[in-house]
């Protein structure tokens, strides 16, 4: 009889029986560790594949009661900003006085992309807040906000004049925002500046 056999013939638990115990534990550490470092990283900052590259091919029709539609052709030849929105979200109703505010000062144009709103309140929307917006395309569907790899509203674009989205922020703007992040950029890429 060997040292792991017992006197019935069954196997004595052995060193394969005791280090199976120790994999919850190593299965659990390795969560630990991805959470931590999950837990480090600001929520607004999702990486977009987007950034640097043209903006995607679309073409909207005008929200209902405007005029002006939005497609990727308006996003070329000058610096722009585009504000995806929906009159059901409330942070967009936070932030609007924000962009408000920015087309009073007339720093670059801004262009809405109304996602997944019913044309009557969207209009609405726009009529009692004002309306901030130098083109405003309507994305009932909500594909086009897809192709802009959109999260959620709402979210903004940074374009340069060549097309390209430079920038991408997720969730309401702030104050701090716009004075530290966007207006700075702004005025690099009006002023030629990568």
């Amino acid at each position: 009889m060997t040292d792991n056999t017992l006197a019935n013939g069954a196997r004595a638990p052995g060193k394969g029986l005791r280090l199976a115990g120790y994999v919850p534990l190593f299965v659990f550490a390795v969560i630990g560790v991805f959470l931590a470092i999950g837990l480090t990283l600001n929520p607004r900052e999702v990486p977009s594949p987007l950034i640097g590259k043209p903006v995607p091919e679309f073409s909207l029709p005008p929200v209902k009661g405007r005029t002006l539609g939005l497609s990727s052709a308006d996003l070329r030849g000058e610096v722009s900003l585009v504000n995806v929105f929906a009159s059901w979200c409330v942070a967009c109703r936070e932030e609007h006085p924000l962009w408000m505010e920015l087309a009073r000062k007339g720093i670059v144009p801004i262009h809405g992309l109304n996602y997944k709103d019913k044309p009557d309140d969207a209009s609405a929307w726009l009529n009692e807040l004002g309306d901030p917006f130098t083109r405003t395309g309507a994305d009932i569907s909500g594909r086009v906000g897809i192709d802009w790899g959109v999260y959620g509203v709402p979210e903004t674009f940074v374009i340069d004049r060549n097309g390209r989205i430079v920038h991408k922020h997720i969730g309401a703007i702030t104050r701090k925002t716009v004075d530290e992040t966007l207006v700075p950029l702004l005025r690099k890429l009006k002023e030629g500046g990568a």
